[in-house]
């Protein structure tokens, strides 16, 4: 399951870290939290924080362990904006559930470093 879970949340992230480069719509919703000075720093910061799951997964265990937990982080953090901003639960469940993913990675992952 971990590796499932690695790669699915790895995927995901390169998925919105690009997203956040050249989708319209991504830049929209950046505008619509107010956060639009940011979005290419938080694009980064996902695209990073996949690649630190793919390659931690491949060749050091602690890279993929600090990826779990700074993407926890940062998808903690989009939560409360997504609260903040007034978006009900179910549009802000997404990054929630992400950062209970990353969560469970990073606890699944410490026991092994």
């Amino acid at each position: 399951m971990l590796t499932i879970f690695t790669f699915f949340s790895a995927l995901s992230f390169l998925f919105f870290g690009f997203g956040c480069f050249f989708l319209p719509q991504m830049k929209k919703e950046f505008v619509r939290y107010g956060l639009d000075k940011f979005r290419t720093v938080v694009g980064a910061l996902q695209l990073v924080g996949g690649l630190g799951l793919l390659l931690g997964y491949f060749y050091s265990p602690t890279v993929q362990t600090a990826a779990a937990l700074s993407l926890s982080i940062l998808m903690i953090l989009g939560f409360a904006v997504r609260l903040k901003i007034k978006d009900g639960f179910f549009q802000s469940a997404p990054s929630l559930l992400y950062a209970l993913l990353n969560a469970y990675l990073f606890y699944k992952l410490i026991t092994i470093i």
